[in-house]
């Protein structure tokens, strides 16, 4: 089994038993999104959109509407590709990327005109994109709050009352859904029409990811954003875990506090992270242990196995 990551500098590649080694397999700009579907495995990135074929070993560029892609989706595998984009715009394929067309409801929505922030050019991107079931989408935007389509992306309506409008991520399980914001960790029951707090009495709350696996939710966060991770502390970040919905409590990791985990993955029932330095962890029974590393932080990652295999 082999493990993709996503970097500031290209996408990493290594096999699980030795992640010490792993190297480049693609020179790019910042990847944003690493991910799998089926036997094609995506790099979204502020320079494009990357395909791969055969597990992460060679890719190709496809042509995008616009060149920043900050989130994909295949959805239904092997049928429809999604792209969110820089400033925040959605498009849909039928040919694998051979025409696009706009998914102009998602510009419809009343809240539109406030989705912007100075730090990103005072524009907004699609940050998060997911499926939950087989025509409802979810789409989280940095800076403007979540939203959700039940067919297919032609027409959306607004899930961001209640919940932070800076999103970095969601994590998508039918009506229940994972918020990581700028600003808290946010879970709904129903489909976002109402939102709770999963972060309530923490004093660390600017979180990227967050990601469930065999009944436990993972979840990490700092004080604040990049421009304030560079104080002696590093990012001064905390890890988190909570069991059956339960309390998030802080559990001890290699890097911590001074590296920041932005991203998870799981293989063969075992939990890994990647960090803003590099850092590759895996959840072992006895804790958090470093288990490799590349030159780049780690912002998303991926399981893949050889074309003649499975990756979970």
């Amino acid at each position: 089994m082999n493990l993709l990551f996503g970097t500031r500098t290209g996408v990493f590649r290594g096999t699980v038993e030795a992640l010490g080694e792993a190297v480049r397999v693609l020179d790019c700009d910042r990847v944003l999104r690493v991910r799998r579907f089926g036997p094609r495995t995506y790099a979204a990135t502020r320079g494009g959109l990357y395909r791969s074929l055969d597990a992460g070993r060679s890719w190709t560029r496809i042509e995008t509407p616009r060149p920043e892609v900050y989130s994909v989706l295949e959805h239904p595998v092997g049928e429809r590709l999604f792209v969110g984009t820089h400033p925040a715009h959605l498009y849909r394929s039928t040919d694998a990327g051979e025409t696009w067309t706009e998914c102009e409801g998602l510009q419809a929505l009343p809240s539109r005109e406030s989705w912007h922030t100075p730090r990103h050019r005072n524009e907004a991107h699609v940050r998060a994109l997911r499926a939950a079931g087989e025509d409802r989408l979810v789409a989280g935007i940095e800076v403007g709050g979540i939203h959700c389509s039940e067919d297919g992306g032609e027409t959306w309506s607004e899930r961001r009352e209640g919940v932070h409008d800076d999103i970095h991520h969601v994590l998508v399980d039918d009506d229940q859904w994972v918020a990581s914001t700028g600003d808290g960790l946010y879970r709904t029951d129903d489909a976002g029409r109402t939102w709770m707090r999963l972060d309530s009495g923490l004093d660390r709350r600017y979180f990227r990811e967050a990601f469930a696996h065999e009944g436990r939710l993972y979840a990490a966060a700092t004080g604040g954003p990049p421009n304030t991770w560079d104080g002696p502390r590093g990012t001064d970040a905390a890890l988190f875990e909570a069991a059956d919905s339960g309390t998030l409590k802080p559990v001890e990791y290699a890097g911590g506090p001074g590296e920041f985990v932005l991203s998870f993955t799981a293989v063969d029932g075992r939990v890994y992270a990647g960090t803003t330095a590099g850092s590759i962890l895996r959840r072992d029974p006895e804790g958090w242990f470093g288990v490799g590393s590349v030159s780049s932080g780690i912002a998303s990652m991926t399981a893949v196995a050889d074309p003649d295999g499975e990756a979970e």
